[in-house]
């Protein structure tokens, strides 16, 4: 059975009867989800929707018209997480409509450049990069890769997934990242490119392994340097150590590496990143969560503890996480929440 299947039968079996009042962390997930389901718009897609002016930046408006690519396929990811998928689950609708929504915008797109929509400036773009809604979409394609339940559109899929990949491919900067100019922490965007060439190329895509050894190498470099990380430690570390402990032999190669970086979250001055829990905590939580998983242990089971117990503590009463700085949009932190509450109830490598 695919993973895509097994996760949403295990999700739905918890999802039942008293378990959910006995799990905050289930009722919370589901709290969340409900709100983005509520929240979609007639087009299928997702815009910004919510978030205070930051602390930082006073007078910033950070609302963005219209649903945008790059909130939907987080969006989506988050309800395919949770359990609804192309073929069956409660908001199987909301996740083909998003879908749909998606591939009409990367079809629509040129060959050519790195962007697959024409709408800039938003919230999510200024923070992890003009490009993030093509990472975003080439990540959420590779896991719904195979997975859509008919030929027709699985052929789409693989298409549309198809084409992104080769944009990512083609745009790849010298020093082997996706730091495209225009973002605060566009090293939270490189992280998202290389993991979705990687879950590309484990469902039979063609990915250059020239594209691969060059981020690799990047982030082996980068690893011990924080100057493309806009001068925050955790979301550098976030990235490497994604990248570094994907399979079982990187986990051997790079276990002094991933020990070191594990060790820091020992201090919650770098948990916090920026100072306080903005959108690139959350998406930096969900690298580290995991990566984590994947190794196991100790500092996983600690870990898991502690970021559940802060993200519960964070939601709002309408189910909801936003943040408190740079990326404040409720649709993506709520979905970044959603991925990493739901890391452990997923199959490692």
């Amino acid at each position: 059975m695919k993973w895509i299947a097994i996760c949403a039968l295990a999700f739905a079996a918890l999802m039942s009867g008293s378990r959910i009042k006995d799990d905050p962390v289930t009722a919370a997930v589901q709290k969340g989800v409900q709100w983005l389901v509520s929240t979609q718009g007639k087009d299928g897609g997702w815009g910004q929707d919510g978030g205070e002016t930051s602390y930082v930046r006073q007078g910033e408006r950070l609302e963005s018209n219209g649903n945008d690519v790059a909130n939907t396929a987080v969006a989506a990811t988050a309800l395919l997480h949770a359990g609804s998928t192309p073929t069956h689950g409660e908001y199987q609708a909301s996740l083909l409509r998003a879908v749909d929504f998606i591939l009409r915008h990367v079809e629509e797109s040129p060959a050519e450049g790195l962007q697959i929509t024409n709408l800039n400036g938003t919230q999510i773009q200024r923070k992890l990069g003009p490009c993030i809604d093509t990472f975003l979409t080439s990540k959420l394609l590779a896991e719904l890769d195979g997975e859509m339940g008919n030929a027709r559109a699985n052929a789409r899929v693989r298409q549309a997934l198809q084409k992104c990949i080769a944009k990512i491919q083609k745009n790849q900067l010298k020093d082997g990242s996706w730091n495209v100019a225009g973002g605060w922490a566009p090293i939270l965007g490189t992280s998202m490119a290389s993991h979705s060439l990687y879950v590309a190329k484990q469902k039979g895509v063609a990915v250059s392994n020239d594209s691969m050894a060059k981020v690799q190498d990047y982030t082996a470099k980068s690893s011990q340097s924080y100057a493309a990380s806009a001068g925050v430690p955790l979301y550098q570390d976030a990235q490497a150590l994604e990248q570094l402990s994907r399979t079982e032999k990187d986990r051997r190669d790079n276990a002094r590496q991933i020990k070191a970086m594990a060790d820091k979250l020992a201090s919650p001055q770098y948990v916090l990143g920026f100072g306080s829990f903005g959108g690139e905590e959350f998406f930096s939580y969900l690298n580290i969560s995991d990566s984590l998983h994947r190794a196991g242990g100790e500092e996983w089971q600690k870990w898991n503890s502690d970021i559940k117990a802060k993200l519960l503590k964070l939601q709002n009463e309408d189910g909801t996480w936003a943040g408190h700085h740079c990326i404040t949009g409720r649709v993506a932190v709520t979905s970044a929440a959603i991925l990493v509450m739901l890391v452990d109830r997923e199959k490692t490598n």
